[in-house]
C-alpha cells in the first residue's frame, strides 16, 4: 500500500512538469568519451536532507539547455565564480536557523550523517586511514567550503581533521564560531568569511578540499573548481555534492521539496544552476581534479532517512584526486 501510494504520488508530481525530450543540457561540443569513468560500486542502507526561495519555479526548458544563459564552461573573472549577490542575501536571511534541527536546514541536517559517511569512506580510502578508529581523519588538513553555519565542519574536526571553514556570508561565519566554541572538540576550528579564491591567493592547501551543496549557487561553475583544484595539495582530495539537473529533479528538489512539502524555503533552487554529472566530472577535468568516484542520495519516506545508493539521478556527491604537478 505504502508503494503504490508513493507511486501515485510520484506520478502526480510528474504530471505537473511540462516533460521535456532532451532535459540534459547540450553538450554538443564536450567529447565525454575522453572522461574518465568514475568509480560506481553498490551501496547499502547507512543513513539521512538536504538544503534548502518565491512564485512558481522557472520551468525547464523546451529542448533542452538553460533558461538564464549564465552557464558557462569558458573563460571567467576569479570574482565571476564567487555567490551571486541574491544567494548572499538570501543565506543571510536565514542565518540564524543554521542550528535549528527543524529549520529551513532541516534536510541538511537529515541528510548530514550520510554526506559525512560517504567523506569518511572515501578520505580514508584515499590516504589509507582507518575508518573505524575514533579519529579517522586525523592529522589531514580539510577546508570546508561554504560552510554555513558549521554542520559540516564539526562532525569533521571531531574525526580528527585540522578544520578551516570558510563562508561568504558574514553572518554564517559568526554562529558557527559561537556553535564550535561551546566544544572543546570544535573550538580549534578556523572560521572565516571569505572565499576560495581569496584563499587562493594566500597560496593556503589542504589535503581535502569539500564544498557541499555550493557549486549549483555560484556564477561560474567552473572558475569555481579551479579555486577548488588551486586550494588542493598534489593527489590531494576534493569532494563535491549537488544536484542533478534532470526532469526528476525538478520535480523532487523544487516541486515536491519546495512547493508540495514544503521542506525548503521557495525558490532555494533554481533548476537552471544545477549540474549534470557529466557536466561536473568535465568541469573537474578540466580543473586537474580526476572523478574517481560518485554516489546519489536516496530518501526514504517511510524511514525519514537518507542513504548511499548508486541513484544519481537527483541528489549526487562526488569524490576526486587532483592530478599530480
Amino acid at each position: 500500500m505504502a508503494s503504490k501510494l508513493l507511486r501515485n504520488t510520484g506520478n502526480r508530481i510528474f504530471s505537473l512538469v511540462r516533460t521535456n525530450p532532451n532535459p540534459n543540457f547540450p553538450l554538443k561540443q564536450l567529447n565525454l568519451t575522453t572522461c574518465q569513468a568514475p568509480l560506481s560500486r553498490p551501496y547499502s542502507d547507512v543513513a539521512q536532507p538536504v538544503p534548502i526561495e518565491p512564485s512558481l519555479p522557472e520551468k525547464p526548458p523546451v529542448g533542452g539547455g538553460t533558461t538564464n544563459g549564465k552557464k558557462t564552461f569558458g573563460k571567467g573573472t576569479t570574482s565571476s565564480s564567487s555567490l551571486k549577490a541574491a544567494e548572499l542575501v538570501k543565506f543571510a536571511a536565514i542565518a540564524e536557523t543554521w542550528w535549528d534541527a527543524e529549520g529551513p536546514f532541516k534536510p541538511l541536517h537529515v541528510m548530514n550523517p550520510t554526506r559525512l559517511s560517504f567523506i569518511r569512506s572515501t578520505l580514508c580510502r584515499h590516504f589509507r586511514k582507518d575508518p573505524l578508529c575514533p579519529k579517522p581523519l586525523e592529522g589531514l588538513k580539510v577546508v570546508d567550503v561554504g560552510c554555513g553555519g558549521g554542520i559540516l565542519s564539526e562532525p569533521l574536526a571531531r574525526m580528527g581533521a585540522t578544520v578551516t571553514g570558510i563562508d561568504a556570508v558574514e553572518k554564517n561565519i559568526t554562529i558557527a564560531r559561537l556553535h564550535a566554541d561551546s566544544d572543546p572538540l570544535t573550538s580549534t576550528i578556523e572560521y572565516r568569511c571569505t572565499t576560495a579564491e581569496k584563499l587562493v591567493e594566500e597560496r593556503r592547501e589542504f589535503d581535502a578540499v569539500i564544498a557541499l551543496e555550493v557549486i549549483e549557487h555560484v556564477a561560474d561553475p567552473a572558475e569555481f573548481c579551479k579555486s577548488l583544484a588551486a586550494l588542493a595539495v598534489s593527489d590531494g582530495a576534493t569532494v563535491i555534492s549537488t544536484i542533478n539537473r534532470s526532469m526528476r529533479s525538478y520535480a523532487t528538489a523544487i516541486i515536491a521539496a519546495e512547493y508540495i512539502l514544503q521542506w525548503l524555503p521557495k525558490g532555494t533552487h533554481q533548476w537552471s544552476s544545477f549540474l549534470t554529472p557529466e557536466e561536473l566530472t568535465l568541469i573537474l577535468q578540466r580543473a586537474s581534479i580526476s572523478v574517481q568516484e560518485m554516489a546519489g542520495f536516496v530518501y526514504n519516506p517511510l524511514t525519514g532517512r537518507w542513504s548511499l545508493s548508486d541513484d544519481i539521478s537527483v541528489n549526487f556527491i562526488a569524490f576526486g584526486t587532483k592530478n599530480h604537478r
